[in-house]
């Protein structure tokens, strides 16, 4: 099962170039986010992999980039061929985590969005794709504020045929 996991603002933002806005004032969604990924593969792109110091823990981190990116840092592995990785793993929990433009590669195999819903514009530059014509809402928890910002968890699955 392919999911995707974000955090996304009122006009599907996922962060600007200093990162993502709300980062550190959500604490409810960051425990929220370890929880649903602590079982399954993560894949993250080369992007994302650079916010992180090491690997999620007690989970295989993957990352999608270029075999000329370099070494990668100590926990994670590289995934050259997303196409072929996906098939690799279709009996797999497969969690993607970001960024933009992987959200924008996998949605079409997405199976479920796992997806936090930041109320606001916090005027970001990079984008989840728009999803809702394929995906319908399964499950949503109602709103909550931490740090004077308002949100909520939201569950949507696939209605729409997987294009391949």
């Amino acid at each position: 099962m392919l999911c995707l996991i974000a955090a996304i603002d009122s006009s599907r933002g996922v962060a600007n170039d200093e990162g993502i806005p709300w980062q550190g004032k959500l604490p409810t969604d960051a425990q929220h986010y370890r929880h649903q990924t602590e079982s399954g593969i993560i894949v993250m792109g080369f992007g994302t992999y650079k916010e992180y110091d090491a690997p999620l823990h007690n989970r295989d981190n993957y990352v999608v980039a270029r075999p000329d990116s370099g070494e990668l840092k100590p926990g994670f592995k590289l995934v050259p061929d997303l196409e072929s990785f996906l098939v690799d793993h279709t009996a797999d929990l497969v969690w993607v985590i970001g960024g933009a433009a992987l959200f924008a590669k996998t949605l079409k195999d997405a199976d479920e969005l796992h997806l936090t819903q930041v109320d606001g514009d916090f005027h970001c530059t990079k984008f989840f794709p728009s999803f809702s014509d394929a995906f319908t809402l399964k499950s949503e928890t109602g709103s909550q504020i931490e740090n004077d910002i308002t949100f909520r968890f939201e569950v949507w699955v696939r209605t729409i045929s997987k294009s391949y």
